[in-house]
């Protein structure tokens, strides 16, 4: 070589003229030959910067399995919603915060609590109890309402909702206790069923509300709702969730259990909000919608 031909140096790059780099070199230190073939693939750059090594292909992560859901867990672990000792330890705790507890529903007698109770389907005893002290000093007894039409009744009843269908339950109600009972309501189940507007729900709260006969246990919204939030029950269906819930309840405690249930319902375990924190049955719950938790939730505790 001639003195003072200084050969070309490849540039810091990689990417001089006719020079192919592989893949393979990495390292601040590899040096690329001018004589590199050229068949090799180009090394890809990490930017603007200059003198830095090509970076590595990221890395793959490999997918884990699923965790097991909360619920699959609890089954595992033995967990058991309805053992005798949970079942016993709800109801000690629904005692010690609705102590003596009622009907929300106002009545006088066990006709009115038919009525009432016809009419708070669909809406709340709230309403319902704004309503009826003038329906009933307008018709005070069972016969003055089976002498008027549902038309009549209609505009009373209007603000509880679905009114032409309730107005035609307690009149065709009023009528058949009338010719068929003497004008008493009955207090057995079956006769109770054969009564217009009257299903297992009404009649459940006018046998134990009234007559303190335990024959079921009322199941509304409530009651619905917070007992499928406590994994009493899978179910969805009422007549369902009350074959579930008296066979895991005390005879004794039918009735006062849905009271209880319904009074919780109004004032902590809220159908969108449940105010969990504040909740005394908070440590046996575990809901999948809880707005507060401090043990495991299971995702389909919930309604």
């Amino acid at each position: 070589m001639p003195r003072g031909v200084v050969p070309r140096q490849p540039a810091r790059t990689g990417r001089q003229d006719k020079v192919r780099v592989p893949q393979s070199v990495g390292s601040k230190n590899a040096r690329v030959g001018t004589g590199a073939p050229a068949s090799l693939p180009r090394a890809k750059s990490r930017g603007p910067g200059r003198g830095k090594a090509p970076v590595a292909a990221p890395k793959i992560r490999q997918k884990t399995a699923a965790k097991p859901a909360a619920s699959s867990v609890a089954k595992i672990k033995g967990y058991n919603p309805v053992a005798p000792e949970r079942v016993a330890d709800i109801l000690k705790r629904l005692d010690q915060l609705y102590p003596d507890v009622t009907c929300a529903l106002t009545h006088a007698n066990a006709w009115e609590l038919v009525v009432a109770t016809i009419l708070s389907a669909q809406s709340t005893d709230v309403n319902v109890n704004r309503v009826t002290p003038e329906l009933f000093r307008k018709y005070p007894t069972v016969q003055a309402f089976a002498a008027i039409t549902p038309e009549q009744l209609e505009p009373d009843v209007r603000s509880t909702g679905f009114f032409r269908n309730k107005s035609k339950s307690v009149v065709g109600a009023a009528k058949r206790i009338v010719a068929e009972f003497g004008g008493q309501v009955p207090d057995d189940m079956e006769k109770l069923l054969t009564l217009p507007g009257v299903a297992r729900k009404t009649a459940n709260v006018v046998l134990g509300s009234w007559f303190k006969k335990a024959e079921g246990v009322v199941v509304d919204t409530h009651v619905h709702r917070i007992s499928r939030r406590l994994e009493l029950t899978t179910q969805n269906d009422p007549q369902k969730i009350e074959q579930d819930l008296v066979r895991i309840l005390p005879r004794e405690k039918w009735i006062l259990f849905s009271h209880q249930i319904i009074w919780h319902g109004r004032k902590l375990c809220i159908a969108r909000k449940p105010k969990c924190a504040d909740c005394a049955l908070e440590s046996l719950c575990h809901a999948g919608d809880k707005t507060w938790s401090k043990v495991e939730m299971h995702q389909d505790a919930k309604i």
